[in-house]
């Protein structure tokens, strides 16, 4: 049995571009234009310009496909790589919606499905005084060190956040 989709559905932005990431790792996707008829196909309105930044916001690149062709992926970041701290700023500013703190925690709250996009770019961003990070759908509880406190994690989470 299958589903009809109302054609031209508009996604959130996180929502798209999981889809996005979906369709470059099942797809030899050669074009922005491609994509967004792969896209279409699955029932998702989206332009070429929006392809555009999502394949930017995902770290895109083209790479030479099986058959020669180039073709976009998304290359994996190595868990012992460092990221750098602009893309922890920028996931922070599209993602996080709220920042608590209480004793060595702090609570980040993110649109549904979100948590785990803010939580490896913590995780990766190798900033002073967290030691680890727990995300669940739309809620990221962030351990810090004995060195610094929740509260004074959260002020500056949140100055990246702009919340």
């Amino acid at each position: 049995m299958t589903v009809d989709r109302a054609p031209g559905r508009a996604l959130a932005k996180p929502q798209r571009q999981h889809r996005v990431a979906r369709l470059l790792s099942d797809h030899d996707v050669t074009s922005q234009s491609q994509l967004v008829e792969l896209l279409a196909a699955e029932g998702v309105a989206a332009t070429q310009a929006t392809v555009s930044r999502d394949l930017d916001d995902l770290g895109a690149i083209k790479v030479r496909g099986r058959g020669g062709e180039t073709v976009y992926a998304i290359p994996e970041l190595p868990t012992d790589q460092r990221a750098p701290e602009d893309h922890l700023r920028r996931v922070f500013s599209e993602w996080v919606v709220e920042v608590a703190h209480s004793a060595n925690l702090v609570v980040l709250r993110t649109p549904p499905g979100s948590a785990h996009v803010v939580g490896s770019a913590l995780d990766r961003s190798g900033l002073p005084g967290v030691i680890g990070t727990v995300a669940g759908d739309d809620t990221l509880v962030v351990v810090v060190g004995e060195d610094t406190t929740g509260a004074a994690m959260a002020r500056r989470l949140a100055e990246m956040a702009g919340v």
